[in-house]
């Protein structure tokens, strides 16, 4: 176990974590707190927290791929993942296992050196082929009872940032990656 600011981290995640080169989020539940906001007129609202953005761009930093798989469809993820530079985005994912298949395939990345980090049952069939599947702190219990670990953090609020400090510290550079802006 290492002590860290967001509580205490068993050696074999860090181990795991040490190995990454993706991370695959979930965007609803994760990247936000899981509600959608609908306007009179259809249009679709969703909150993002800077700290996670943070978390992304540090990654990116540190040549860590990041790409989300969501079944939701929303010019909103679009245009927040573009801005933080992620480049590998699918949404309307009602199987996300095809999504993440293609997406190993492309950048050429094994199963084990993959981390998912998500909150509900449609994230599990993804979850369990990673090497470290991560449940946000206030997933659905079956998903936090089949997921290696479990954030501190709520989806919406930190909960990629913890994830993406884990991995960084795990790889011994979480301070130099941390040199950005959202």
């Amino acid at each position: 176990m290492i002590n860290t600011l967001y509580g205490p981290i068993p050696q074999d995640i860090l181990t795991k974590a040490k190995t990454l080169k993706l991370l695959i989020c979930d965007i609803d539940g994760v990247f936000s707190d899981g509600r959608v906001y609908m306007g009179n007129d259809g249009e679709e609202l969703k909150a993002f927290h800077t700290r996670d953005g943070f978390g992304v761009k540090s990654l990116l930093n540190a040549d860590i791929e990041v790409a989300v798989i969501t079944g939701r469809q929303s010019t909103i993820v679009a245009n927040r993942m573009q801005g933080l530079g992620v480049k590998h985005i699918y949404q309307g994912q009602d199987n996300k296992v095809i999504a993440f298949n293609m997406l190993l395939e492309e950048l050429k990345i094994s199963p084990e050196h993959v981390a998912y980090i998500g909150d509900d049952v449609i994230d599990l069939p993804v979850m369990n082929l990673c090497g470290l599947s991560v449940a946000v702190a206030d997933a659905h219990p079956l998903v936090k009872k089949s997921a290696d670990f479990s954030t501190s953090i709520r989806g919406g609020f930190g909960a990629v940032r913890e994830l993406a400090d884990l991995i960084l510290l795990a790889k011994g550079i979480l301070d130099q990656a941390q040199g950005t802006s959202v």
